[in-house]
Protein backbone atom coordinates (compact mmCIF):
# COMPACT_ATOMS: atom_id res chain seq x y z
CA UNK A 1 0.00 0.00 0.00
CA UNK A 2 3.01 2.43 0.89
CA UNK A 3 4.81 1.95 -2.50
CA UNK A 4 1.14 2.80 -3.84
CA UNK A 5 0.76 6.38 -1.54
CA UNK A 6 3.88 7.28 -2.01
CA UNK A 7 4.16 8.27 -5.28
CA UNK A 8 0.92 10.32 -5.27
CA UNK A 9 1.71 12.04 -2.40
CA UNK A 10 5.38 13.02 -3.95
CA UNK A 11 3.23 14.05 -7.47
CA UNK A 12 0.63 16.20 -5.40
CA UNK A 13 3.18 17.70 -3.38
CA UNK A 14 5.18 19.00 -6.77
CA UNK A 15 2.18 19.55 -8.77
CA UNK A 16 1.83 22.19 -5.91
CA UNK A 17 5.09 23.51 -5.82
CA UNK A 18 4.79 24.19 -9.42
CA UNK A 19 0.98 25.35 -10.13
CA UNK A 20 0.28 27.02 -6.61
CA UNK A 21 0.68 30.53 -6.59
CA UNK A 22 0.65 33.46 -3.29
CA UNK A 23 -1.56 35.53 -3.70
CA UNK A 24 -1.48 37.21 -0.41
CA UNK A 25 1.57 39.28 1.39
CA UNK A 26 3.20 36.93 3.63
CA UNK A 27 2.26 37.41 7.05
CA UNK A 28 3.94 36.68 10.37
CA UNK A 29 1.02 36.73 13.11
CA UNK A 30 1.90 35.83 16.69
CA UNK A 31 0.74 31.93 17.98
CA UNK A 32 -1.42 32.49 21.35
CA UNK A 33 -0.67 29.39 23.28
CA UNK A 34 -3.77 29.78 25.44
CA UNK A 35 -5.99 30.27 22.57
CA UNK A 36 -4.65 26.88 21.03
CA UNK A 37 -4.81 24.66 24.55
CA UNK A 38 -8.73 26.48 24.94
CA UNK A 39 -10.13 25.78 21.02
CA UNK A 40 -8.05 22.50 21.33
CA UNK A 41 -9.77 21.48 24.49
CA UNK A 42 -13.12 23.32 23.32
CA UNK A 43 -13.42 21.80 20.19
CA UNK A 44 -12.00 18.31 20.60
CA UNK A 45 -14.14 17.82 23.68
CA UNK A 46 -17.36 18.54 21.92
CA UNK A 47 -16.75 16.69 19.30
CA UNK A 48 -15.54 13.45 21.59
CA UNK A 49 -18.26 14.05 23.64
CA UNK A 50 -21.26 14.37 21.03
CA UNK A 51 -19.30 10.89 19.25
CA UNK A 52 -18.90 9.59 22.18
CA UNK A 53 -23.04 9.79 22.84
CA UNK A 54 -24.09 8.79 19.78
CA UNK A 55 -22.02 5.64 20.21
CA UNK A 56 -23.83 5.11 23.67
CA UNK A 57 -27.21 5.27 21.66
CA UNK A 58 -29.04 6.71 24.74
CA UNK A 59 -28.73 3.74 26.60
CA UNK A 60 -27.84 4.89 29.28
CA UNK A 61 -24.63 2.82 28.46
CA UNK A 62 -22.32 6.22 28.26
CA UNK A 63 -19.72 6.29 30.55
CA UNK A 64 -19.93 9.17 33.26
CA UNK A 65 -16.78 10.86 32.22
CA UNK A 66 -18.25 11.82 28.77
CA UNK A 67 -20.35 14.47 30.26
CA UNK A 68 -17.03 15.81 31.97
CA UNK A 69 -15.30 15.98 28.74
CA UNK A 70 -18.26 18.23 27.63
CA UNK A 71 -18.49 20.38 30.49
CA UNK A 72 -14.96 20.83 30.15
CA UNK A 73 -15.05 21.40 26.37
CA UNK A 74 -18.32 24.09 26.47
CA UNK A 75 -16.44 25.58 29.49
CA UNK A 76 -13.13 26.06 27.59
CA UNK A 77 -15.21 27.31 23.99
CA UNK A 78 -16.63 29.82 26.05
CA UNK A 79 -12.90 31.14 27.43
CA UNK A 80 -11.54 30.88 24.05
CA UNK A 81 -14.38 33.06 22.28
CA UNK A 82 -14.12 35.65 24.95
CA UNK A 83 -10.36 35.74 25.07
CA UNK A 84 -10.67 36.11 20.88
CA UNK A 85 -12.75 39.20 21.41
CA UNK A 86 -9.82 40.66 23.63
CA UNK A 87 -7.02 39.57 21.76
CA UNK A 88 -5.66 42.15 18.86
CA UNK A 89 -4.16 39.34 16.63
CA UNK A 90 -7.11 36.63 17.66
CA UNK A 91 -7.00 33.15 16.25
CA UNK A 92 -9.81 33.04 15.09
CA UNK A 93 -11.88 36.63 14.54
CA UNK A 94 -14.96 36.97 15.94
CA UNK A 95 -15.89 39.73 14.02
CA UNK A 96 -16.78 37.37 11.07
CA UNK A 97 -20.03 37.20 12.59
CA UNK A 98 -20.80 41.24 12.26
CA UNK A 99 -21.69 39.98 8.92
CA UNK A 100 -25.26 39.15 8.62
CA UNK A 101 -24.95 36.73 5.36
CA UNK A 102 -22.04 35.14 6.57
CA UNK A 103 -23.80 34.23 9.94
CA UNK A 104 -26.90 33.22 8.16
CA UNK A 105 -24.20 30.63 5.85
CA UNK A 106 -22.79 29.25 9.39
CA UNK A 107 -26.31 28.63 10.85
CA UNK A 108 -27.34 26.81 7.35
CA UNK A 109 -24.18 25.26 7.36
CA UNK A 110 -24.61 23.57 10.66
CA UNK A 111 -28.67 22.59 10.14
CA UNK A 112 -27.56 20.75 6.56
CA UNK A 113 -24.50 19.00 8.10
CA UNK A 114 -26.33 17.73 10.97
CA UNK A 115 -29.18 16.28 8.52
CA UNK A 116 -26.62 15.02 6.27
CA UNK A 117 -24.77 13.22 8.82
CA UNK A 118 -28.24 11.83 10.09
CA UNK A 119 -29.52 11.18 6.56
CA UNK A 120 -25.42 9.38 6.21
CA UNK A 121 -25.61 7.23 9.41
CA UNK A 122 -29.40 6.26 9.92
CA UNK A 123 -30.23 4.66 6.36
CA UNK A 124 -27.03 2.29 6.47
CA UNK A 125 -27.79 1.00 9.69
CA UNK A 126 -31.65 0.80 8.46
CA UNK A 127 -30.63 -0.95 5.17
CA UNK A 128 -28.73 -3.27 7.09
CA UNK A 129 -30.39 -4.56 10.03
CA UNK A 130 -34.18 -4.19 8.83
CA UNK A 131 -34.25 -4.76 5.03
CA UNK A 132 -30.95 -6.95 5.65
CA UNK A 133 -28.81 -5.23 2.52
CA UNK A 134 -25.70 -6.72 2.69
CA UNK A 135 -22.95 -4.33 2.68
CA UNK A 136 -21.65 -4.54 -0.55
CA UNK A 137 -24.93 -3.70 -1.34
CA UNK A 138 -25.34 -1.00 0.91
CA UNK A 139 -22.23 0.30 0.01
CA UNK A 140 -22.89 0.23 -3.91
CA UNK A 141 -26.50 1.82 -3.17
CA UNK A 142 -24.70 5.01 -1.55
CA UNK A 143 -21.70 5.17 -3.61
CA UNK A 144 -23.61 7.30 -6.67
CA UNK A 145 -24.67 9.90 -4.34
CA UNK A 146 -21.32 10.35 -2.99
CA UNK A 147 -19.88 10.47 -6.27
CA UNK A 148 -22.17 12.83 -7.85
CA UNK A 149 -21.99 15.17 -4.93
CA UNK A 150 -18.29 15.41 -5.61
CA UNK A 151 -19.00 16.02 -9.46
CA UNK A 152 -21.65 18.47 -9.03
CA UNK A 153 -19.69 20.91 -6.78
CA UNK A 154 -17.82 22.80 -10.14
CA UNK A 155 -21.87 22.81 -11.56
CA UNK A 156 -23.07 24.67 -8.72
CA UNK A 157 -19.85 26.86 -8.64
CA UNK A 158 -20.86 28.09 -11.87
CA UNK A 159 -24.53 28.05 -11.70
CA UNK A 160 -23.86 30.04 -8.58
CA UNK A 161 -21.93 32.72 -10.44
CA UNK A 162 -24.23 32.89 -13.05
CA UNK A 163 -27.69 33.46 -10.94
CA UNK A 164 -26.96 33.68 -7.51
CA UNK A 165 -27.09 31.76 -3.99
CA UNK A 166 -31.37 31.51 -3.99
CA UNK A 167 -31.63 30.11 -7.54
CA UNK A 168 -29.90 27.24 -5.67
CA UNK A 169 -30.69 27.31 -2.09
CA UNK A 170 -34.72 27.23 -2.60
CA UNK A 171 -34.79 24.65 -5.14
CA UNK A 172 -31.56 22.71 -3.46
CA UNK A 173 -33.57 22.75 0.42
CA UNK A 174 -37.13 21.87 -1.24
CA UNK A 175 -35.16 18.68 -2.91
CA UNK A 176 -33.94 17.50 0.64
CA UNK A 177 -37.30 17.73 2.12
CA UNK A 178 -38.51 16.17 -0.81
CA UNK A 179 -36.37 13.28 -0.11
CA UNK A 180 -36.50 12.87 3.13
CA UNK A 181 -40.21 12.44 2.94
CA UNK A 182 -39.73 9.83 0.13
CA UNK A 183 -37.06 8.07 2.72
CA UNK A 184 -39.98 7.93 5.49
CA UNK A 185 -42.28 6.12 2.84
CA UNK A 186 -40.75 2.61 4.30
CA UNK A 187 -42.62 0.54 1.50
CA UNK A 188 -40.44 2.34 -1.22
CA UNK A 189 -37.06 1.35 0.82
CA UNK A 190 -37.23 -2.21 0.04
CA UNK A 191 -36.41 -1.65 -3.71
CA UNK A 192 -32.34 -0.82 -3.56
CA UNK A 193 -33.14 1.44 -7.06
CA UNK A 194 -35.18 3.49 -5.29
CA UNK A 195 -32.98 4.25 -2.16
CA UNK A 196 -29.94 4.80 -4.97
CA UNK A 197 -32.50 7.40 -6.38
CA UNK A 198 -33.05 8.76 -3.50
CA UNK A 199 -29.77 9.06 -1.70
CA UNK A 200 -28.21 10.19 -5.18
CA UNK A 201 -31.25 13.35 -5.16
CA UNK A 202 -30.18 14.00 -1.48
CA UNK A 203 -26.93 14.56 -2.45
CA UNK A 204 -27.20 16.56 -5.17
CA UNK A 205 -29.29 19.03 -2.84
CA UNK A 206 -26.57 18.96 -0.46
CA UNK A 207 -24.23 19.67 -2.99
CA UNK A 208 -26.87 22.60 -4.10
CA UNK A 209 -27.30 23.65 -0.48
CA UNK A 210 -23.70 23.81 0.90
CA UNK A 211 -21.29 25.16 -1.27
CA UNK A 212 -23.49 28.79 -2.48
CA UNK A 213 -24.29 29.54 1.16
CA UNK A 214 -20.82 29.12 1.94
CA UNK A 215 -19.44 31.11 -1.27
CA UNK A 216 -22.04 33.64 -0.25
CA UNK A 217 -21.15 34.10 3.47
CA UNK A 218 -17.54 34.16 2.74
CA UNK A 219 -18.45 36.95 -0.07
CA UNK A 220 -19.88 39.24 2.29
CA UNK A 221 -16.26 39.24 4.34
CA UNK A 222 -13.60 41.73 4.10
CA UNK A 223 -10.70 40.15 2.71
CA UNK A 224 -8.84 40.34 6.00
CA UNK A 225 -11.20 38.01 7.06
CA UNK A 226 -11.31 35.75 4.55
CA UNK A 227 -9.16 33.09 6.60
CA UNK A 228 -10.60 33.59 10.21
CA UNK A 229 -14.39 33.28 8.37
CA UNK A 230 -12.51 29.67 6.47
CA UNK A 231 -11.46 28.40 9.71
CA UNK A 232 -14.75 29.14 11.56
CA UNK A 233 -16.91 27.43 8.77
CA UNK A 234 -14.53 24.36 8.61
CA UNK A 235 -14.30 24.14 12.55
CA UNK A 236 -18.43 24.65 13.44
CA UNK A 237 -18.87 21.87 10.68
CA UNK A 238 -16.69 19.10 12.18
CA UNK A 239 -18.76 20.07 15.37
CA UNK A 240 -22.16 20.27 13.96
CA UNK A 241 -21.39 16.99 12.44
CA UNK A 242 -20.46 15.00 15.51
CA UNK A 243 -23.17 16.89 17.14
CA UNK A 244 -25.86 15.44 14.27
CA UNK A 245 -24.31 11.67 14.59
CA UNK A 246 -24.71 11.90 18.59
CA UNK A 247 -28.23 13.37 18.22
CA UNK A 248 -30.04 11.07 15.90
CA UNK A 249 -28.51 8.09 16.72
CA UNK A 250 -29.51 9.07 19.81
CA UNK A 251 -33.31 9.63 18.75
CA UNK A 252 -32.90 6.26 16.74
CA UNK A 253 -31.95 4.62 19.67
CA UNK A 254 -34.45 5.95 21.70
CA UNK A 255 -37.55 5.17 19.22
CA UNK A 256 -36.29 1.74 19.39
CA UNK A 257 -36.13 1.40 23.25
CA UNK A 258 -40.01 2.80 23.23
CA UNK A 259 -41.26 0.53 20.86
CA UNK A 260 -39.66 -2.19 22.69
CA UNK A 261 -40.85 -1.37 26.04
CA UNK A 262 -42.99 -3.83 27.94
CA UNK A 263 -42.24 -6.84 25.44
CA UNK A 264 -40.29 -9.28 26.92
CA UNK A 265 -38.97 -11.43 24.91
CA UNK A 266 -39.15 -9.74 21.40
CA UNK A 267 -38.29 -11.74 18.05
CA UNK A 268 -36.88 -11.08 15.33
CA UNK A 269 -40.14 -9.13 13.71
CA UNK A 270 -40.38 -7.22 16.70
CA UNK A 271 -37.28 -5.62 16.75
CA UNK A 272 -37.44 -5.04 13.10
CA UNK A 273 -40.42 -3.27 13.73
CA UNK A 274 -38.91 -1.20 16.70
CA UNK A 275 -35.69 -0.26 14.52
CA UNK A 276 -38.33 1.35 11.95
CA UNK A 277 -39.94 3.22 14.53
CA UNK A 278 -36.66 4.51 15.82
CA UNK A 279 -35.33 5.59 11.89
CA UNK A 280 -38.63 7.08 11.27
CA UNK A 281 -37.97 9.61 14.47
CA UNK A 282 -34.45 10.43 13.21
CA UNK A 283 -36.11 11.12 9.99
CA UNK A 284 -38.37 13.13 11.23
CA UNK A 285 -35.58 15.50 13.08
CA UNK A 286 -33.92 15.16 10.50
CA UNK A 287 -37.61 16.40 8.21
CA UNK A 288 -37.81 19.28 10.83
CA UNK A 289 -34.08 20.79 10.49
CA UNK A 290 -34.25 20.72 6.89
CA UNK A 291 -37.67 22.50 7.11
CA UNK A 292 -35.45 24.82 9.58
CA UNK A 293 -33.13 25.76 6.82
CA UNK A 294 -35.74 26.10 4.21
CA UNK A 295 -37.04 29.11 5.96
CA UNK A 296 -33.39 30.64 6.42
CA UNK A 297 -32.77 30.35 2.71
CA UNK A 298 -35.27 32.96 2.28
CA UNK A 299 -33.33 35.74 4.16
CA UNK A 300 -30.39 35.23 1.93
CA UNK A 301 -29.63 37.64 -0.45
CA UNK A 302 -26.35 37.72 -2.93
CA UNK A 303 -23.30 39.36 -2.30
CA UNK A 304 -20.69 39.31 -5.05
CA UNK A 305 -17.04 39.65 -4.19
CA UNK A 306 -15.77 42.93 -2.75
CA UNK A 307 -19.42 43.73 -2.41
CA UNK A 308 -21.63 43.35 0.51
CA UNK A 309 -20.91 45.52 3.55
CA UNK A 310 -17.98 46.89 1.53
CA UNK A 311 -17.46 50.49 0.78
CA UNK A 312 -20.62 51.19 3.39
CA UNK A 313 -19.34 53.48 6.18
CA UNK A 314 -19.27 50.78 8.63
CA UNK A 315 -17.11 48.55 6.87
CA UNK A 316 -14.86 51.81 6.40
CA UNK A 317 -15.04 51.97 9.84
CA UNK A 318 -13.43 48.21 10.15
CA UNK A 319 -11.01 48.58 7.76
CA UNK A 320 -9.95 51.84 9.93
CA UNK A 321 -9.56 49.47 12.95
CA UNK A 322 -7.94 46.91 11.49
CA UNK A 323 -5.49 49.42 10.10
CA UNK A 324 -4.92 50.88 13.78
CA UNK A 325 -4.39 47.60 15.07
CA UNK A 326 -3.30 45.26 12.60
CA UNK A 327 -3.75 41.47 12.47
CA UNK A 328 -0.65 41.01 10.60
CA UNK A 329 3.15 42.26 12.36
Amino acid sequence: MFFLVAPIVLMTILFGYWRLKNVTRTSRPKLDIISIILSTIGFGGLVFGFGSLGEGGGEGAVSSYVYYVLGAGAISLILFVLRQIRLKTPVMDMRVFRHSMFTIAVVLSIIMTMTMFAMMLVLPIYLQQVLLYSTLTTGLVMLPGGLLNGLMSPVMGRLFDKYGPRVLLIPGISMLILTIIGFMQTELLESPWIVMGLQTVLMISIAMIMMPSQTNGLNALPAELYPHGTAVLSTLQQTSGALGAAVFISIMQSGQNKALAGIANPGQAEQAAAMTAGVQDAFMIGLILACAGFVIALFVNRVHTGGGSHGTPEHKEEVKELAANPAVE
